[in-house]
């Protein structure tokens, strides 16, 4: 039987404050109300992505311009400030209007932007892919979606088999096989975003994280052409592997015959070589994306030695007098292009350095101590977890091993009030759940506010 939610705040003070949030966010954000309703009648979701929908408060608030000097820090068009922890959801990691960037961008595009040729910087930035990450060969997209769908395709391609396993909760792009979860047990579309009768059954194998015998009965089934997964979860609430979950999730697949895509789109913040690196994992081929072009839309997925070489065997490599099928391509005309690698080239070696990651791990730190302190102060059976530059608070107070955890201690009204709580005090998280990023830009400053603001609201949910 699944035990009954138990809110950890009275519902009736999480609608007062609720009720007066959404009264000041009114009033002090009056213009961006206006633009939205301009909105309405040219986009479908009244923003130019409905991702821009998912802000609380009503509307979203439109942004005027940065807080110079270069940082985390911007001002929307009625004037408010906001220390940035939400950076894009992961696309702004490097921080908004570094110098460097902007170099880059204005240099390549008075070239050309997207010429579908190399350029010198491309070289570069291969080799420095392969020396951060660890697999010796690459190809980029436009999107992580784009790259985990790559991956995906190489990977039935090489092994003849069918399906993906996912970890319930997972997010992976838009990428039609992880749209899927575990509903009483059996594999099920997250969000019922299709009809009934999409074979998502014969695409997608689920299993929970960190359950390894479940992941064992999936994987000797023999059909499942490789696991994609996140090496920590962050889209569901952060969950972190298991001791030894990572150690079992490689000798399986080797075991079976199964490719291990790692995506590393949220869980670069970990450092420069991702939680990868820095935890001596062994995929067959890893995707990054988001962060490495200084938030122009780009991605690449990574290849071992090995796996190319069996990619190589259904897509040979070029040869001097045919050209390859232009059918088996990913991510488009778009994707590596000019501009995109220019900006690729600065940020890997200006941006997104051992010194910036060492910075930005440390004020993460202070941010996660600050947010368990003010609950520890309030006795609040709360906690926050750090991922990398990552944090997110937790309305529970045992750390979740997987999705169904997350499930039944999740407070959607509770959540709500504090992205609003603190969007009106200058304090921006991402909006899909309480998690924050630090970035090369982020100072103590922000970590401070951050921190004074959480405090006010812990005092106010106590009443």
């Amino acid at each position: 039987m699944t035990p009954t939610f138990e809110p950890t705040v009275p519902r009736e003070r999480v609608q007062a404050l609720m009720q007066a949030e959404q009264a000041r966010y009114a009033r002090t954000h009056a213009r961006s109300g206006e633009r939205f309703a301009q909105g309405q009648q040219a986009w479908l979701y009244g923003a130019p992505s409905h991702w821009m929908r998912r802000w609380i408060g009503g509307w979203p608030l439109y942004v005027q311009d940065a807080q110079l000097p270069y940082g985390a820090r911007f001002v929307d068009v009625d004037g408010n400030g906001y220390a940035d922890f939400c950076l894009g959801d992961t696309g702004g990691m490097c921080g908004h209007g570094h110098p460097a960037v902007v170099e880059a961008l204005a240099r390549q595009a008075r070239v050309g932007s997207s010429l579908m040729l190399p350029t010198d910087d491309a070289a570069w930035v291969g080799e420095e892919l392969s020396r951060r990450f660890g697999l010796p060969y690459w190809n980029l997209t436009t999107s992580a979606s784009d790259a985990n769908r790559a991956c995906i395709r190489l990977a039935r391609m090489v092994t003849g088999r069918p399906r993906v396993l996912v970890f319930s909760g997972c997010y992976h792009g838009s990428v039609e096989e992880a749209h899927v979860e575990l509903r009483d047990g059996a594999v099920a579309m997250r969000n019922d975003i299709h009809p009934n009768g999409f074979p998502h059954d014969q695409l997608s194998a689920v299993v929970e994280f960190n359950d390894v015998p479940a992941l064992e009965r999936a994987l000797r089934a023999g059909d499942v052409a490789c696991v994609l997964a996140e090496p920590a979860m962050t889209n569901y609430g952060m969950i972190a592997p298991a001791p030894g979950f990572h150690d079992a999730l490689r000798r399986l697949t080797r075991e079976t015959g199964t490719l291990l895509v790692i995506d590393e789109t949220h869980t670069i913040s970990s450092g420069p070589g991702g939680y990868t690196r820095q935890h001596g994992l062994e995929p067959d081929m890893f995707v990054i994306g988001k962060a490495i072009a200084g938030g122009i839309p780009a991605a690449a997925f990574g290849l071992s030695a090995e796996t190319a070489e069996r990619v190589w065997q259904v897509l040979p490599k070029l040869h001097p007098t045919k050209r390859q099928s232009a059918h088996a391509g990913f991510g488009g005309t778009l994707a590596g292009n000019a501009l995109t690698v220019a900006v690729m080239r600065a940020v890997l070696s200006q941006v997104l350095t051992p010194e910036a990651f060492d910075r930005m791990l440390l004020l993460a730190q202070g941010l996660a101590e600050g947010v368990n302190a003010s609950i520890a102060a309030a006795g609040l059976p709360w906690h926050a977890t750090q991922v990398g530059a990552r944090v997110e608070t937790l309305f529970c107070a045992d750390a979740p091993r997987n999705a169904s955890d997350v499930r039944r201690t999740r407070d959607g009204e509770l959540e709500a009030l504090l992205h609003l709580y603190m969007m009106n005090r200058g304090v921006l998280i991402t909006p899909f759940h309480n998690m924050m990023l630090c970035c090369p830009g982020t100072t103590e400053r922000e970590v401070d506010e951050h921190n004074a603001a959480f405090a006010e609201f812990v005092r106010e949910c106590k009443g």
